[in-house]
């Protein structure tokens, strides 16, 4: 039986001694180096800031602004607008001693009031909770 003699045709296979230009295109390939990666810093902070930033301060904003008209700056110091989901807006107050008194006047209509004026920004309830200012999120 005849010997069979396999004839690779890789490109892999080793280059000849005459192609010098196609063993320099190839090493070219695996020597050069990648072009930095640039990127527009002012374009990420735009995106991040429309991405975080605003919903956040569309979320809060008219919550906010009806917030400190109407509640007493008394109690606007010791309290920090926590969290808006679902209708139910939720409010730390840092002590408990504010939380009562807040409490209280939450109840006594202050609450009616401010569930008129955020309305439309899909108020429903208001929580008050224990907690650190600034604590949330």
């Amino acid at each position: 039986m005849p010997s069979r003699k396999s004839v690779r045709s890789d490109s892999t296979s080793a280059p000849e001694l005459g192609s010098d230009d196609l063993l320099l295109k190839r090493l070219v390939r695996w020597k050069k180096t990648a072009e930095p990666f640039s990127i527009n810093l002012g374009e990420l902070a735009v995106e991040q800031f429309n991405r975080d930033i605003r919903k956040r301060h569309d979320k809060f904003g008219k919550l906010a602004e009806a917030w400190n008209t109407l509640v007493p700056e008394l109690f606007a110091e010791h309290c920090y607008l926590a969290t808006f989901a679902r209708g139910t807006l939720t409010v730390n107050v840092d002590s408990s001693a504010h939380l009562f008194e807040l409490k209280q006047l939450l109840l006594s209509g202050l609450e009616d009031q401010l569930l008129l004026a955020c309305r439309p920004a899909g108020l429903k309830k208001i929580v008050l909770k224990r907690g650190k200012a600034g604590e949330s999120w």
